[in-house]
């Protein structure tokens, strides 16, 4: 796919900033991201974002990436597949990684622990032409991006730069704005499944048709929303 000038020019200003170890909102089809490049900055996110310790940080890649990373069964792959590749959904993966890879060795051990659980990782998947580019400078200089939702916790999932708080912007030293983003009237981020149990660990944007493929192309009927 090809990459306009605009969307390029401001992966690279962005991708310059994380790889300094600096914070940068950036924009994904599924809401802006608050994500940082260096333990110091994850963990000022997290303080800032008045996170639970339970959370994760989530991680930006593609399906580069996650060949790297990812240590799936041929269905976790066929699932991975499917959802971003035969119906073109943004998705955030969670499966079994190399915990060990050189890419996620360049952070420190408590931003690893922060941002894996039990050898699995989540992985922000096909969420637009500014993420594909973002991804593909990470693996090609070999600089992690990790993040979460650019709000406080517990506020909802922000899919303008106006709607951002405050103290989330305060943090940041680079915001690149994009405008309302696609999946706004899911008003919610990306559905997290595990791609190999089928455990829905956040019932996000898209929901509703990712539970349809994988009921049609795996013959798994995931949990629904509660209530």
């Amino acid at each position: 796919m090809t990459v306009s000038a605009f969307v390029r020019d401001d992966a690279r200003r962005a991708f310059d900033v994380l790889k300094a170890g600096g914070i940068a909102i950036i924009p994904m089809d599924v809401g802006y991201t608050c994500a940082g490049g260096s333990g110091a900055a994850l963990q000022k996110i997290f303080d800032t974002k008045q996170r639970a310790s339970s959370k994760r940080n989530a991680m930006v890649g593609d399906q580069a990436i996650a060949r790297e990373l990812y240590t799936l069964s041929p269905r976790g792959w066929e699932v991975v597949n499917a959802i971003t590749g035969d119906y073109g959904l943004p998705l955030g993966a969670v499966g079994p990684c190399r915990i060990d890879h050189p890419l996620l060795r360049v952070l420190d051990e408590a931003a690893i622990d922060a941002s894996t659980k039990d050898g699995t990782l989540v992985m922000l998947m096909n969420a637009g032409p500014f993420h594909g580019e973002i991804c593909r400078l990470s693996l090609q200089e070999m600089h992690p991006i990790f993040g979460s939702s650019a709000n406080v916790s517990l506020t909802g999932t922000k899919f303008r730069i106006e709607d951002i708080e405050p103290e989330i912007l305060g943090i940041a030293d680079v915001v690149i704005d994009h405008g309302l983003r696609k999946y706004h009237y899911y008003q919610q981020s990306s559905t997290l499944l595990n791609v190999e149990t089928f455990e829905v660990v956040r019932h996000g944007s898209n929901f509703e048709i990712i539970a349809d493929i994988c009921q049609r192309r795996f013959g798994v009927t995931l949990a629904d929303k509660p209530g």
